[in-house]
């Protein structure tokens, strides 16, 4: 297999250092807005076309420029609540207009929202302020099985699961159509640093990949992985996640594996022998994200720990959610959401208690997985204990809500009090990285991956 070209690399690092500020992330109408006007200005190098419909209404239109005969396919809004994949959407497509040099030789196939009715009940923190308490109490996450990006059709052992909803089902026609060379699913992470997914291994991609972190002085996520089901392929670099393996994991602890969402999209897409990737990045970071010395506590003692603190939590959500769920409307995508992942939240604790106990006691975690450990937790306490709060104050916000709904909001706000006061306290510690590095990193990473994947090809 070739060799990294050094050369290419830097060219991708200078056009990527090239994103101009940002001091917001786009709603859907604005992505729209924007992605339509380029395409009127553009009309000879642009075609666009209506691949879908959201469920509430929205058109999802896919906007393609330049010719094969490589397929490119970047899509933004798979989770709703991953806003910077929008401004890469939109800084590609813009970049692609204007040299003739990045179109040549692959058409780029660019979806700027594929999840518009997720993606409204995010905008609430998309103008800031852009600290942790204020985004996450504006945070919405669809229920697993109504994510775009794992509501693919998936059958493996007991699992099946055939409920695509519309979204996905429009970007599985896409898939199938274009059969892409790459295909890049615009995720981000929120403290951390960063990491990627790949589904293939691809000479000299890796290093490539820590070096485009390294330009803009982001640090590697050296910490606790997203999911143990994770294979490493490199520091800060996985496998792609698939159900597969989160299935067998579940299975190996002896656990039910959960089986209410199906495959991702890049699974999906396999079968056409596409490559996938996708950059998860933070909008914070901290200085423990990165640090490899010892803490001072043994990692399953750790794992335990959290699991016990996390379990807590989770009870008292789940105890006022089971209490406010029968006057809660069931065509709420936030009721959905929180009725689908406590379930699977409080199976979190039993399973990390299971690792806990198949560690070696004498292994000591690292300062960047005990950081990653402790913020897991916090994160989620903030995020779903967000949207329960939002469930149930928006019930009684429309004026229609049985009165038992108004003491569980107040309780329920009293605890989400707390975990914002504690969050805060880490507030001095963070750094909060420029959307525009963030954008750079991934639109680097996108044009990285299409370069190795043609060196692979000869």
């Amino acid at each position: 297999m070739a060799a990294t070209n050094d050369g290419l690399l830097q060219a991708i690092l200078e056009r990527a250092h090239r994103v101009p500020d940002l001091a917001h992330f786009p709603g859907v109408d604005e992505i729209t807005q924007r992605l339509d006007d380029l395409a009127g200005k553009h009309p000879d190098l642009i075609t666009s076309r209506r691949i879908g419909t959201s469920r509430l209404g929205d058109p999802i239109t896919m906007y393609s420029i330049g010719t094969g005969p490589d397929e490119a396919l970047v899509y933004a809004g798979v989770h709703p609540n991953e806003p910077i994949g929008f401004w890469t959407a939109i800084r590609l497509a813009e970049d692609l207009c204007a040299d003739e040099q990045l179109r040549t030789g692959c058409r780029w196939n660019i979806i700027g929202c594929i999840d518009p009715d997720g993606t409204r009940l995010n905008e609430g923190w998309f103008d800031g302020p852009f600290n942790r308490v204020h985004c996450l109490e504006h945070f919405y996450r669809p229920a697993p099985g109504e994510q775009v990006e794992w509501s693919f059709p998936f059958q493996y052992k007991t699992a099946y699961f055939d409920q695509v909803m519309p979204e996905a089902f429009a970007l599985m026609r896409v898939i199938d159509e274009l059969k892409p060379t790459i295909a890049v699913s615009l995720h981000n992470t929120e403290l951390g640093g960063v990491y990627y997914y790949l589904t293939k291994e691809l000479d000299g991609l890796v290093d490539e990949l820590h070096a485009i972190a390294a330009s803009f002085e982001l640090p590697l996520e050296l910490g606790e992985a997203e999911t143990p089901a994770a294979r490493p392929i490199g520091p800060a670099v996985y496998e792609m996640i698939s159900a597969k393996a989160t299935y067998d994991y579940a299975e190996s602890l002896g656990m039910t594996p959960y089986s209410s969402s199906g495959g991702s999209s890049a699974e999906y897409a396999e079968r056409h022998g596409t490559v996938s990737l996708v950059a998860e990045l933070p909008y914070w970071t901290h200085p423990a994200n990165d640090d490899q010395t010892p803490s001072d506590t043994p990692y399953g003692e750790l794992l335990a720990e959290m699991a016990d603190a996390l379990g807590k939590d989770i009870e008292v959500m789940v105890e006022i959610f089971e209490s406010a769920r029968p006057y809660l409307s069931d065509d709420s995508q936030l009721v959905r959401a929180t009725a689908a992942f406590l379930p699977y939240l409080s199976k979190r604790p039993e399973r990390d208690r299971l690792r806990a106990e198949k560690e070696d006691p004498a292994r000591i975690a690292t300062v960047a997985e005990k950081f990653g450990l402790t913020d897991m937790h916090r994160s989620h306490r903030l995020r779903f204990g967000g949207m329960l709060l939002r469930a149930i104050e928006g019930e009684i916000g429309r004026g229609s809500a049985a009165a038992a709904l108004h003491p569980l909001a107040q309780r329920m706000r009293s605890f989400y009090r707390e975990w914002q006061d504690e969050a805060v306290t880490l507030d001095h510690e963070l750094h909060t990285v420029p959307i525009k590095d963030l954008v750079g990193v991934q639109y680097a990473a996108t044009l990285a991956l299409l370069d190795a994947v043609r060196r692979e090809a000869g």
